[in-house]
């Protein structure tokens, strides 16, 4: 089966509506598919919704049993306080916005 990453046809602004419609209308909601797909709108069929779901579903089970690997974050901003000559580079190079700012410097 496909994972969520893979499924096409899902704009992220769908996602977010089919992720509320979800909190609203749960399993004992009657005609539940139809009220989500109703809610996603952009042509979604009860059957779409259902099957997005069933996605969502698996790709969880995957990540509760480590079968998805963590994605590789950039290191966190090491704030004030420590060697600023040799860190400069470094974090900016792996994405510090920027070291004024994250320094907490003025660079005006």
């Amino acid at each position: 089966m496909a994972s969520l990453s893979m499924s096409a046809g899902w704009t992220p602004k769908q996602n977010k509506l089919f992720e509320q419609a979800l909190a609203v209308h749960d399993r004992d909601t009657p005609d539940r598919w139809h009220n989500i797909a109703r809610a996603v709108g952009g042509g979604k069929s009860a059957d779409d919704v259902r099957r997005y779901y069933e996605l969502l579903v698996h790709d969880i089970a995957r990540i509760e049993a480590g079968k998805v690997p963590f994605p590789a974050y950039r290191p966190p901003c090491p704030g004030p306080g420590h060697n600023a000559s040799y860190e400069a580079d470094r974090y900016d190079r792996h994405g510090c916005a920027s070291y004024q700012l994250c320094m907490g410097l003025s660079w005006s």
